[in-house]
């Protein structure tokens, strides 16, 4: 059974600065994808990064480019979001997404393209 589990998260300022971190187990990373997604209050769940382990590529919506970086930890299974210059409205539940295939980049901002999920977490931006 494929599990992830999220840390990290929070609330700061806007402008502040935040992480988060997701375990991945009963997978290995090889040729796997992973991302985050967020759902604001009222909103559905939507792409924000994603990191295509098959091409060692990352890919972001327009909204967060220059201000938040994904990063893999292929030793430790993890999955990293650096959250930098934080506006009012990041703040959501964000959850990390796992999917054993080699995604193409339009499948990348579909939820339905992962199988597994982490719990959530949620970042707030008090402005």
């Amino acid at each position: 059974q494929v599990e992830l589990v999220q840390s990290g998260g929070g609330s700061v300022q806007t402008g502040g600065s935040l992480g988060l971190s997701c375990v991945v187990s009963g997978r290995t990373f090889s040729s796997s994808t992973v991302a985050w997604f967020r759902q604001a209050p009222g909103k559905e769940r939507r792409f924000v990064a994603g990191y295509r382990g098959a091409h060692r590529s990352t890919h972001y919506t327009d909204s967060v480019k220059g201000r938040f970086a994904i990063s893999r930890d292929n030793a430790k299974n993890m999955v990293y979001l650096q959250m930098n210059s934080l506006k009012p409205e990041d703040t959501a539940v964000y959850f990390c997404a796992s999917s054993r295939s080699s995604l193409i980049i339009s499948q990348l901002t579909r939820d339905e393209a992962y199988d597994s999920w982490g719990q959530g977490t949620q970042v707030t931006d008090s402005s």
